[in-house]
C-alpha cells in the first residue's frame, strides 16, 4: 500500500540529508534539497540577497483551560461521571504564537517592499472582537491581544509602502474603535473598518504629499485574534493558510485580466493592454493599490476582505509579496512550510531560531534559487501551540 503523502515528504527529506549544499543561484535548485538544508538560514549571507534581514518573535496568549465535571458524583452506587473539555476560544489553548520574516532586495536595484509586524496592536474581549468560537464562555470574556501582520509591495518607489508599514495598523485600530451606529454584525464592522482604513491611508498619501502620483503599493494585512484570521487585500501580494494537509488561499490576486476587474476597468473607460503581462493602460500589472493617483478611477484602494475561523489543525499563516508567488505556487509553499514546521517541532530544536523564521528563510532561498526578479518579503506565523521540551531518557 502506498504510504501517505506526508510520510512520503518526510522520506524525501531524510533521503536528501546526505546531499551537499545546493547551489541557490541555479534554476535547477530543488525543493527537497532546500528542505534538507534548512539549518542554513541567513538571508544576508549571500551576495545576491541583501536588504532587511529576517527577524522572529513570540506572541504570548493565555493558558489552556482545565476540563471540568459536568455533573457531581453520586453519593452511592456506581460512579458514572461525564467529563468534557471546558468550552473555550480556539486560539486560547496555545502557549504562544511565534512568527518570523524576511524582506530582501533580491535582484532589483531598489528595495520597494516593506513589512509590518505589530503584536497586540489591539486588546479586546474575544466576544467583543467577534467570531468567537465559544461565545458566553469564560475565555470569551477575557481581554486578549489581537495581532497585526502586513506586507506592502511598492512600485514606482518605496515611499507608499514605507508609509503603509508605519501607519496602516494605527489607522485600522482607530477605525475599528469608532462607535458603531447600527447592529449589522461583527463581520460588517471589520469590513467597514478595513475599507475606511485603506481609503484613509490612500488619502493621507495624497494630502501629505508622501510620494509622487505615479508611486503606489499593494497591501495585504492579516489580523489574528484568538478565534479568527481576518485578511484584507489590495493588489497582488497574497496570504495563504496551511491547515492540515491543505493550503487555503485567503486572498485572490487583483489582476487587470481577472474577469470582474477587467469588466470594472473597461466599464469605467479604461483599457487593459498585454505588455509583458496584462497591465492597466500597459503600465500597472495590478488593478487595485494604494497611491497611483494618476490611474484613477481604474486603480482603486478598495480592499477585498475575508474571514477564516481558526481551528486546531492550523499550521501556519504565510503573507508574501509577488517576489515569492511569481516563482512558487500556494501548494508548494504550503508543503515546504508544513514539512519544516513539523520536523522542527518533532526534534524540538533548541538553536534559538523559531520554526517560523526557518520557513521564511527557506522560502526566500528557494525563490532566489528560482531566479525571482523582484524584491521578496515574507511573513510566516506559526499557529501551533508550543511544546515543552521533554528530557532525553
Amino acid at each position: 500500500m502506498e504510504p501517505p503523502r506526508e510520510e512520503k515528504v518526510e522520506q524525501r527529506v531524510r533521503r536528501v540529508n546526505s546531499l551537499p549544499e545546493p547551489d541557490l543561484t541555479s534554476t535547477s535548485s530543488s525543493v527537497s534539497s532546500i528542505l534538507s538544508w534548512e539549518d542554513s538560514r541567513s538571508t544576508t549571507s549571500s551576495g545576491d540577497i541583501s536588504g532587511t534581514s529576517g527577524s522572529s518573535g513570540e506572541i504570548l496568549t493565555a493558558e489552556a483551560m482545565i476540563p471540568r465535571l459536568l455533573e457531581p458524583a453520586p453519593a452511592c452506587g456506581e460512579l458514572d461521571v461525564t467529563v468534557t473539555a471546558t468550552e473555550k476560544c480556539v486560539g486560547r489553548n496555545n502557549k504562544g504564537v511565534t512568527w518570523g520574516f524576511t524582506s530582501v532586495i533580491g535582484r532589483r536595484r531598489e528595495m520597494e517592499d516593506a513589512i509590518s509586524v505589530i503584536p497586540a496592536f489591539m486588546s479586546h474581549k474575544c466576544d467583543h472582537v467577534g467570531g468567537c468560537t465559544a461565545p458566553g464562555s469564560k475565555t470569551s470574556a477575557e481581554i486578549s491581544p489581537i495581532h497585526f501582520f502586513g506586507v506592502y509591495d511598492g512600485h514606482g518607489g518605496s515611499q507608499v509602502a514605507k508609509f503603509c508599514a508605519e501607519r496602516m495598523h494605527g489607522v485600522i485600530a482607530e477605525e475599528w474603535g469608532r462607535e458603531v451606529v447600527d447592529n449589522s454584525g461583527w463581520q460588517r464592522r471589520w469590513e467597514v473598518a478595513f475599507s475606511s482604513s485603506f481609503e484613509r491611508a490612500d488619502n493621507e498619501v495624497h494630502t501629505a504629499a508622501v510620494a509622487p502620483e505615479m508611486v503606489g503599493s499593494t497591501a495585504v494585512v492579516a489580523v489574528l485574534s484568538s478565534c479568527q484570521i481576518i485578511t484584507s487585500n489590495c493588489g497582488d501580494s497574497r496570504a495563504v493558510l496551511c491547515r492540515g494537509t491543505d493550503t487555503i488561499p485567503l486572498t485572490v490576486d487583483q489582476k487587470p485580466d481577472r474577469e470582474d476587474e477587467l469588466m470594472r476597468i473597461e466599464r469605467g473607460g479604461g483599457r487593459v493592454i498585454n505588455w509583458n503581462g496584462a497591465r492597466v493602460f500597459g503600465v500597472l500589472a495590478m488593478s487595485r493599490a494604494i497611491g497611483d493617483r494618476y490611474l484613477r478611477p481604474w486603480i482603486i484602494p478598495v480592499p477585498e476582505i475575508t474571514f477564516m475561523t481558526r481551528n486546531s489543525e492550523d499550521e501556519c499563516l504565510i503573507l508574501a509579496s509577488d517576489g515569492l508567488w511569481d516563482v512558487m505556487s500556494n501548494e508548494e509553499a504550503g508543503e515546504i512550510a508544513r514539512c519544516l514546521l513539523r520536523r522542527r517541532r518533532r526534534y524540538l530544536m533548541a538553536d534559538g531560531v523559531s520554526a517560523a523564521q526557518v520557513v521564511a528563510d527557506n522560502l526566500t532561498e528557494i525563490a532566489m534559487g528560482r531566479n525571482s526578479s523582484d524584491n521578496i518579503s515574507i511573513i510566516v506565523v506559526d499557529l501551533k501551540p508550543k511544546r515543552k521540551r521533554q528530557p532525553r531518557q
